[in-house]
């Protein structure tokens, strides 16, 4: 349905060329030394992820946007509808931004290749 969509590419981690194969050479995020192992290049349509020469350190401040995201909603979530303590609303945040960096991750690298790269029909083909 969104297959062809800049988000189908950020939220599969799929190239952001023809989204037909993971970014990834490791499905599971929270595997340490996987984390960030990435292809070279699609094996379907060639695309060079790596840009340049540390391109995804761009990334970075990507991550410090979806991580205060994150700390947000959980403080929102943890305050308003569980109506938490100051102390235990802190500890949740802890706790989500430690679980959820593999995701983070993952997710502001698709992000940034995904502000410079573009979905080609005729490549996905």
């Amino acid at each position: 349905m969104l297959k062809g969509t800049k988000l189908y590419s950020i939220f599969t981690g799929t190239c952001p060329v023809c989204q037909n194969e993971s970014m990834y050479t490791s499905p599971n995020m929270y595997n340490p030394k996987k984390t960030q192992e990435m292809h070279e290049r699609c094996s379907h349509c060639d695309t060079k992820y790596k840009i340049e020469p540390s391109f995804f350190y761009g990334a970075m401040y990507v991550s410090y946007g979806v991580g205060v995201a994150l700390a947000i909603a959980t403080f929102v979530i943890s305050n308003y509808i569980f109506k938490l303590g100051r102390l235990n609303i802190f500890f949740a945040i802890m706790a989500i931004m430690i679980l959820g960096l593999p995701v983070i991750i993952r997710l502001s690298r698709n992000i940034w290749i995904n502000l410079f790269m573009s979905y080609d029909k005729e490549k996905a083909e």
